[in-house]
């Protein structure tokens, strides 16, 4: 008579495996999340530099409200951040331009809160609440 033969998972090789998941887990999640908020973060800087040169060539030397495309970032899709044109005044050279998070997305509590360029190219980052000024450099940065 044939004997089967039966292979499987031991309870403890079992054990041994979920645990060596949630490990790499630990690791790749938090990892995952900075990298997407850096992807974020891109597209509202770019996102900033292609409404300035919509700004400066648009006919009107007043542009109050940016046209669909320009208004959010990313271009298409859901908004993470809206842009839009702050009232000139002297000191930023004519206009200046924000991208502040979406009440609703998933950048609405990032450290660093509102992108600012104005048409002097000068960058900055402000905070909505009650947190520390962020680092533009650190907010800006590609890489």
């Amino acid at each position: 008579m044939r004997r089967l033969h039966l292979s499987a998972f031991t309870l403890l090789e079992l054990i041994i495996t979920l645990a060596i998941v949630a490990v790499l887990a630990l690791f790749a999640v938090p990892s995952y999340r900075s990298h997407i908020a850096r992807t974020y973060r891109m597209d509202a800087a770019s996102a900033l530099l292609r409404a300035a040169q919509f700004v400066e060539g648009a006919a009107s030397d007043s542009v109050l409200a940016l046209p669909p495309g320009f208004n959010q970032a990313p271009s298409f899709g859901s908004a993470v951040y809206r842009l839009r044109v702050l009232p000139a005044d002297d000191a930023n050279g004519g206009y200046s331009i924000e991208a502040a998070p979406d009440e609703s997305g998933p950048m609405r509590d990032d450290a660093c809160g509102v992108f600012t360029l104005d048409a002097t190219g000068m960058r900055s980052n402000k905070t909505a609440g009650n947190g520390s000024a962020p680092l533009t450099a650190q907010c800006w940065a590609t890489g």
